[in-house]
């Protein structure tokens, strides 16, 4: 992918250098404030547990100082540049498919962790959108997660992952995820998971139809990137995690989707760059 020296976006609220303060364990949750942190984890699947374990050190307050290395100011150039071609991807897609104008949503860089509207935010959670603050939150060192943990290098893998929590506020944009998010919390589990698989799905079609449009307005693709993401795709797949991870395939369980149904919905976005086509909530094989 052809990056360097290209505009980046002023969307970004960098927040790795700001000292990590926070009151160790639970940090006072209590009681109704407790669930509903649970409540918000649960249905934005977001990893809440940076809030809720508790330690003998409870209500004392932590700091901790964090390095930013040249790697990671390479990072956040790099992811910079990646939501600026979102902004302008999106912009144009609006104005041609939707009729209505876009409105770009800001991006938090963080190192370790964060906090968002919808709970905390660490290495643990992988990067996330969070619908009533309207921001993406992206973990620095997820990329190199990714590479060394997960087999899904590459600059274009890692563009993918912006694209996609962007795509959530394009869905956000659209009213789909508020709509989705309603019918979910009134849902029981197995089918509150279905729903997040359509969600999760969709977010890879519209990640689709940006690498589409970005090739198509900018040409900066290089061979081999959509094989990179499409690797990525495969890679972080519900079925191969748990494969992975040496746990059972439980389909009632996933959240995101098999690798297979990742890469299929990807491929429809890039091949159509039509939205309409992205309807993962009206078709019964996904």
């Amino acid at each position: 992918m052809k990056w360097q020296g290209r505009r980046g976006s002023s969307n970004i609220e960098d927040r790795r250098r700001r000292p990590s303060r926070r009151k160790a364990g639970a940090g006072g949750l209590s009681g109704l404030g407790l669930i509903a942190v649970v409540v918000i984890g649960y249905f934005l699947g977001v990893d809440v547990t940076p809030l809720l374990n508790g330690s003998a050190t409870d209500g004392i307050a932590t700091e901790r100082s964090v390095e930013i290395t040249p790697a990671d100011e390479r990072v956040a150039q790099f992811v910079s540049v990646t939501l600026a071609d979102t902004e302008d991807v999106w912009t144009d897609i609006f104005a041609r498919q939707v009729g209505e104008p876009y409105e770009a949503p800001t991006l938090v860089l963080f190192k370790g962790q964060t906090q968002s509207a919808c709970g905390g935010a660490s290495a643990a959670t992988g990067p996330f959108y969070c619908p009533p603050e309207e921001k993406a939150f992206l973990d620095t060192d997820f990329f190199v997660t990714m590479e060394q943990r997960l087999g899904a290098g590459g600059d274009f893998a890692a563009a993918y992952v912006v694209a996609h929590e962007i795509a959530h506020h394009v869905q956000n944009e659209l009213g789909i995820l508020p709509q989705v998010n309603r019918i979910r919390a009134q849902s029981d589990a197995e089918t509150s998971n279905a729903l997040s698989v359509r969600v999760e799905l969709q977010a890879d079609c519209f990640s689709g139809i940006w690498a589409r449009t970005v090739q198509e307005k900018f040409g900066t693709l290089e061979r081999g990137d959509i094989a990179e993401a499409m690797n990525a795709a495969a890679q972080i797949g519900d079925d191969t995690l748990a494969r992975n991870a040496g746990r059972a395939v439980r389909p009632h369980t996933f959240t995101h989707g098999t690798s297979a149904q990742r890469q299929r919905w990807f491929q429809r976005g890039f091949e159509s760059g039509d939205l309409t086509i992205c309807d993962t909530f009206s078709v019964d094989q996904l």
